[in-house]
């Protein structure tokens, strides 16, 4: 094997081909993971109807403030430690190699079934689209597989190659919400008001259900440290690149939120969420548009759910990377391509287990979207919500150990702050998780799922311990790049 075959390029100089995304390629990953006409077409229908609140859209400002808060901490972090690994690497370094392990494998779990969920919805909604359009019938598995072949190309092939794809997408997807949002404000039938905005809507309904659904969809924010390789700046970029996806994810969807309760008029919206669901969307697009611009956005959620694939598919590969480069995983996995710079070998891990799972799914002929798409997506953004309260955690610890010019603010208030706020959230999640999934608060799923986020981390522990006791060659290299 060629020495420069392995793991080198992804953390070359920055005048190396290995440097080669900006602030405004991190943040194209990062909102394309968070995919606005996705959430504002199915999440936020969804949030209304199980949570039955008016105040979704105040929601969205709060968990944006308490989001901002996190990312002091976490810019902080980014600034002392360049790694494809993030949580990963910012665990190992704040509490240890063995919290560092078992983040790791839940940082696995959690991207892989976020990325793989989403065939599910991907595939059923283009095969709609196709038969509805085209007249093409075509099982939504071989979509889906489709889907995974296109994504697969991309993750082979350079990351400036798949910013400027999202950048693309991404223009397309918001110039197409925004359009939406302001034809609510114009056509309002029960007139334009702030009333959503207010804390009175937010207590009018199960306000932990509706928390718990406003926050899957900032899911994908966090991502920018994992490119921090393969960025010019990594001290700055990191940084700059999660407040700027922060602040346009939490006041876009805001507005959404605000211009949906406005066109279905505040006194129905709950009422009308529940009844007519995702298509509620379709149909108000219709009502204030005109059915061909509902009929073009229907093509575009289709591009917005392969964006929001493509990024969580790099997420997953750099975290392979980073793990097989660490020797927690099998080293031919930190293998990078010599003209592409790409962790190939990682990307087509991923993509084997994304064809593993749609074909399981397929051949047991469960509905793609309320069994893939809804568990696998649910299950992905608890673990994440747990990531992100562990990486607060691992922030304090790494800075009272030295505070390498930090300010007080980033280095401790911050962190401690997130750490309570994202904690309490996930453990109000665990209490919700029934109405996420559309569940019997005495279905086996509602543990089952959420058990086997504390079963893979009690699986790393054991992995770390036996890795220092069996190979400490290898323990010592844990979270060091």
């Amino acid at each position: 094997m060629a020495i420069s075959d392995v793991a080198s390029p992804l953390s070359a100089p920055a005048d190396r081909p290995g440097r080669r995304i900006g602030v405004p390629g991190i943040v194209f990953f990062v909102v394309a993971a968070s995919a606005p006409l996705t959430v504002a077409a199915g999440g936020m229908p969804t949030s209304f109807a199980v949570s039955r609140t008016l105040g979704i859209p105040a929601l969205y400002v709060v968990l944006g403030v308490l989001l901002i808060v996190f990312t002091g901490g976490y810019a902080a972090m980014s600034r002392s430690i360049a790694n494809a690994g993030a949580f990963y690497a910012y665990v190992t370094h704040g509490l240890g190699r063995v919290a560092g392990v078992a983040t790791a494998f839940i940082a696995l779990l959690s991207y892989n079934t976020m990325q793989v969920g989403l065939y599910g919805i991907f595939g059923f909604t283009t095969a709609d689209l196709l038969k509805s359009r085209l007249g093409w019938d075509l099982p939504w598995w071989t979509v889906a597989l489709a889907g995974v072949a296109v994504v697969a190309v991309l993750g082979f092939r350079r990351i400036d190659l798949n910013a400027r794809v999202l950048g693309v997408l991404l223009a397309v997807e918001f110039l197409t919400v925004l359009v939406f949002d302001l034809a609510q404000f114009a056509d309002a039938p029960d007139g334009v008001t702030a009333q959503p905005l207010g804390w009175d809507a937010v207590q009018t309904g199960a306000t932990g259900a509706a928390m718990v659904a406003a926050m899957a969809s900032f899911m994908g924010f966090e991502a920018a440290a994992l490119y921090s390789e393969e960025c010019r700046d990594p001290r700055r970029t990191v940084a700059r690149a999660t407040y700027i996806a922060v602040a346009v994810i939490a006041l876009f969807y805001a507005f959404t939120a605000w211009a949906i309760t406005i066109g279905a008029g505040p006194r129905h919206i709950v009422e009308r969420s529940g009844k007519e669901g995702p298509g509620m969307i379709w149909s108000l697009a219709a009502e204030h548009l005109n059915r061909s611009f509902s009929d073009l956005a229907q093509l575009f959620l289709v591009t917005s759910l392969f964006a929001a694939l493509l990024s969580f598919h790099n997420a997953v590969a750099r975290y392979f990377y980073s793990l097989g480069r660490d020797g927690v995983l099998p080293s031919p996995l930190a293998r990078t391509h010599p003209k592409h710079s790409s962790p190939h070998v990682g990307s087509a891990a991923q993509t084997v287990l994304a064809i593993a799972v749609v074909v399981v799914f397929a051949a047991s002929g469960k509905d793609p979207v309320l069994t893939l798409f809804n568990w696998f997506t649910n299950l992905g953004a608890l673990g994440v919500m747990l990531l992100l309260a562990l990486t607060s955690a691992a922030v304090v610890a790494y800075f009272l150990k030295d505070a390498r010019g930090e300010n007080l603010w980033n280095r401790l208030i911050a962190p401690v702050l997130a750490a309570l706020g994202l904690a309490a959230l996930f453990v109000v999640c665990l209490r919700n998780f029934d109405a996420l999934l559309g569940a019997d608060k005495n279905s086996p799923l509602v543990w089952i799922l959420p058990g086997t986020i504390f079963a893979v981390a009690a699986a790393g522990v054991a992995f770390a311990l036996v890795l220092r006791t069996v190979r400490p060659t290898s323990y010592e290299r844990i979270g060091r790049g």
